[in-house]
This record gives structure tokens, C-alpha cells and sequence, in this order.
């Protein structure tokens, strides 16, 4: 899909903060062992991709109460929702100078209601690509892709699903914020939003 970059400075996707903090020694560690064995760029980010997707479990898959949102505490605790291991996967990214950013889907839950995803966008030739690292199980088979999107889930429209359009520099701070301050991942999945407005809203 065409995203927006809410920020229309590149530069605003390569930077570090409390949350994507690639200056981290632990990133710049990871992100160098990566890139010893990757043969360009683009080799580099689909590691990188399939490092954060396989070596860290979602934890309602592995069932850890942990919750993580910073980079550097995600590879640490190898744990994380979909959003934190997005942030992971943006750190790692942005480590090695390729621009990314966070995108969402709101989708259905098990219990009827909705949910918002977390998605990452890496930059290669001169457009953004979604990419969902949350980890395959059954009926999930995400791959990393710059020739069409092979993400977890397309959203139905007739369920009240949707791909939001907004390409975030920053996680979304509703999402940040459910993160920080959840005790543990059932207190989380109370706080998680919803919904996110559907032009750039903060």
C-alpha cells in the first residue's frame, strides 16, 4: 500500500531515541554480527528481518508475562509483542543506515473485538515496504519482501479491518505508552488501543 510519512524528513527514520536506541552497545553488537555475514544492504535487512521474526519469540506464543518496548531490552530478553519487536527490528535496521519506520493494521481478536498490529517499513529503491516481523506459527507465514507484501494478515474490510496509511519516525504513542506501562502482558492486552486515528493523530 502507499503509505504517508507522517515526517517528510528521511532522516527523522534513521534516528535513535529512548525507544530504537541503535546506539545501544547490544544493537550495535547484534546489528554488526549481522552485517559481518550479509553480502549488501539488502541481504543485511532480510537478516536482520529473519534474526528478529525467529530469535524472538512473541510471548503470547511462548507464553512470557514479560513485556519489553525498548530496542536494546527486546534482543536482551529475546521477548516481545508485535510493537516491540518491531522497535527491535527498526534499531537494527537504523544501525546500519536504512531508513525505517512503524506502520499498524487494526485487526480482529479472538474475543470479537479489534486489535492494532505493529508493522515495520524498511526504504529500498526510493519506496517504503511493510514488513511484519512478529513471528510465524500456523496460519502465519510472513516473509521478508520488496516484490509485494508478504505480511501475516490482510486486513477484511467487511470485519471492520484496515492497513493504516501513517509511516510513524516514532512508535505511535498510544502504542508507546500501553508498553511502558503495562505490569505484565495480560495488563497489556487491557491497555493495547483498538483503534488509531486514521490521519497521523498523536
Amino acid at each position: 500500500m502507499q503509505l504517508i510519512q507522517e515526517n517528510p524528513d528521511l532522516s527523522a527514520y534513521l534516528a535513535a531515541d529512548e525507544v530504537v536506541d541503535h546506539g545501544h552497545p547490544l544493537v550495535r553488537e547484534t546489528a554488526a554480527r549481522l552485517a559481518a555475514d550479509a553480502d549488501d544492504s539488502y541481504d543485511y535487512a532480510r537478516r536482520a528481518f529473519e534474526f528478529v521474526r525467529d530469535g524472538i519469540p512473541h510471548s503470547a506464543d511462548s507464553g512470557d508475562p514479560r513485556v519489553t518496548w525498548r530496542a536494546s531490552d527486546v534482543l536482551r530478553l529475546r521477548t516481545g509483542v508485535c510493537h516491540a519487536k518491531a522497535h527491535a527490528l527498526a534499531a537494527l535496521l537504523r544501525a546500519e543506515d536504512i531508513p525505517a519506520g512503524f506502520c499498524y493494521q487494526r485487526l480482529g481478536d479472538d474475543g470479537g473485538g479489534h486489535l492494532v498490529h505493529g508493522l515495520v517499513a524498511v526504504r529500498f529503491r526510493g519506496a517504503w515496504h511493510r514488513q511484519d516481523c512478529r513471528g510465524n506459527r500456523p496460519g502465519v507465514d510472513a516473509h521478508f519482501s520488496l516484490d509485494g507484501e508478504r505480511l501475516a494478515w490482510v486486513p477484511d474490510v467487511e470485519s471492520n479491518e484496515l492497513d493504516y496509511p501513517v509511516l510513524y519516525a516514532e512508535p505511535h504513542p498510544v502504542v508507546a505508552h500501553a508498553l511502558r506501562h503495562a505490569r505484565d502482558r495480560e495488563h497489556l492486552w487491557k491497555t493495547l488501543p483498538t483503534e488509531l486515528p486514521l490521519r497521523g493523530g498523536r
